[in-house]
């Protein structure tokens, strides 16, 4: 069985020329693979510490299990899809609701655990049946609603956990990240989550030298920066594993990111399909599948959920090299990371006021990502099967409603929102006169923007707002088309090609 961990040496294993790529089984000479991965390892370190932080589980476990999940994905897809994977952001605002303030953090992965079980199973059927089977279940008019839903959700979790720390130095680093994700571009533009990270530490260490303790919102005071635990820490040793509890009502609660993680996973290898001109819908059930299985991997031992990075993307797209020993290097690098406490003790001591200015911008992206799923397929609002049930949904989802079920059961937040728009449209479409039905899902490519930060969060974690649209190809930023590829996209992160139907379920794919 081939699980592509042979490469042939690309020429003379230095940068590939103008117009060409190094594909995924191909590479360069290893001490430049070693940069590369170096490259993999800072680009997706930001989100992939910070999102575990706001759920309340172990940063120096989640960088570990990233680097052991995405060697597990790579093997999976037999080293055809070069990806990363990174902690999701799809699981955020759950979290916020199955463990607040990390108060049940068993309870929590026992419910991403089933969540992963659902995605690989999906991923199965997505095998079997073909991408296709994406679009048939989950039209753009549904997904853009799912990750609205969860962006909007954490709204409150800003408000009444971060900001009234420090609301000055939250305010200042959401000015930074907002004018670093604006004016930065290239490698930079891929780390504004980091860069953020770094000068919101600074800020707060200078606040506390030149202004004091900052005042608690219930009372006292307190320094913003408090790197005792991280004195105590020592440099080598396991991180903190704990076994997941299940809960049905955790796990309802949790269900709903599946839909996000299959968008974003779908999405992502079709941007890699463009990219690099090879055929890869047939690897996109076992890339779902990898995905699922890391995630109920990862959470089985304490870590959190997990998908594939928009800014490692960023960064092949840079540099033209597919090559998944890149991603192997990354992977080992991570994990080797993760034996340090004193750097999860480090990530642990991230002010309150710095998560507040950064998840300002970050949810607010997550959500509005929603609705460029929406724009990027024309999705016809027009249509009343669509707009009713997204409508519904949303204000369920968002504004709190509460569904009794029994006395100790009931379903609220996302998961209700998003069971009103996914029975309602489907329900819908088949109740509807035929004039008005939506089109069936095409069976060409998933026209659909990823949701992650995955990555991450799409445009912020991926490289700002549009840091790898297509820049001057001689400067090595932009995105020359792999030989025999279709030009690409504008941005290169945007999952897939524009739909041209205005119907959900898209119409004729271009590219």
């Amino acid at each position: 069985m081939d699980l592509g961990l042979r490469w042939k040496l690309y020429g003379d294993g230095t940068a590939p020329p103008p117009g060409e790529v190094v594909r995924p089984q191909e590479r360069l000479s290893w001490g430049r693979t070693a940069g590369l991965g170096a490259q993999h390892v800072v680009a997706m370190f930001g989100a992939t510490f910070v999102f575990p932080v706001l759920m309340g589980l172990d940063p120096n476990l989640a960088i570990m299990m990233s680097g052991v999940a995405t060697i597990l994905f790579l093997l999976v897809v037999q080293g055809r899809i070069p990806s990363y994977l990174g902690s999701s952001a799809s699981f955020v605002a759950a979290a916020a609701v199955v463990s607040p303030g990390g108060a049940n953090p068993a309870v929590l992965t026992g419910a991403v655990c089933v969540a992963g079980v659902v995605l690989a199973l999906s991923g199965f059927v997505i095998h079997l049946l073909g991408p296709r089977a994406v679009l048939a279940a989950f039209p753009p008019a549904v997904t853009g609603a799912v990750v609205m839903l969860i962006g909007f959700n954490l709204a409150p979790v800003v408000a009444d956990s971060y900001w009234p720390f420090d609301q000055w130095t939250g305010l200042l680093t959401m000015a930074f990240v907002i004018l670093a994700t604006v004016l930065l571009r290239g490698f930079l533009g891929r780390v504004t989550i980091l860069l953020g990270l770094v000068f919101g530490f600074a800020l707060s260490w200078a606040a506390d030298l030149l202004l004091g303790p900052a005042a608690l919102p219930e009372g006292g005071t307190a320094p913003r920066v408090d790197l005792a635990d991280v004195a105590a820490a020592p440099w080598i040793g396991l991180p903190e594993f704990h076994a997941p509890q299940f809960e049905t009502s955790a796990v309802l609660v949790v269900l709903p990111a599946v839909i996000a993680l299959i968008a974003e996973n779908a999405g992502h290898v079709k941007a890699v399909q463009e990219m690099t001109g090879e055929d890869l819908d047939r690897y996109m059930g076992r890339a779902i599948i990898a995905d699922g299985v890391a995630t109920s991997l990862s959470s089985a031992v304490g870590g959190p959920p997990t998908t594939t990075y928009a800014e490692n993307i960023g960064v092949m797209a840079a540099t033209r090299v597919y090559s998944t020993a890149a991603y192997y290097v990354a992977a080992l690098a991570a994990v080797l990371v993760g034996l340090c406490p004193k750097f999860g003790a480090l990530v642990a001591a991230t002010p309150a006021g710095v998560l507040g200015g950064i998840t300002v911008v970050l949810y607010g992206m997550i959500g509005l990502l929603g609705a460029k799923i929406w724009v990027e397929n024309r999705v016809d609002f027009g249509n009343p099967i669509v707009l009713v049930p997204v409508a519904a949904g949303l204000i369920a989802g968002i504004g709190g409603v509460r569904l009794e079920i029994t006395g100790t059961f009931a379903i609220e937040g996302i998961a209700l929102g998003t069971l009103i728009t996914l029975v309602g449209y489907h329900a819908l479409a088949r109740l509807a006169p035929a004039a008005m039905r939506p089109a069936p899902a095409p069976a060409g490519p998933l026209d659909h923007e990823h949701t992650d930060a995955d990555s991450g969060a799409g445009l912020l974690l991926g490289s700002g707002v549009d840091a790898m649209a297509p820049e001057d190809p001689a400067d090595g930023q932009g995105r020359p088309a792999a030989s025999g590829a279709p030009e690409e996209p504008a941005d290169p992160r945007a999952g897939g090609a524009r739909g041209t139907g205005g119907r959900p379920g898209g119409g004729a794919a271009e590219g």
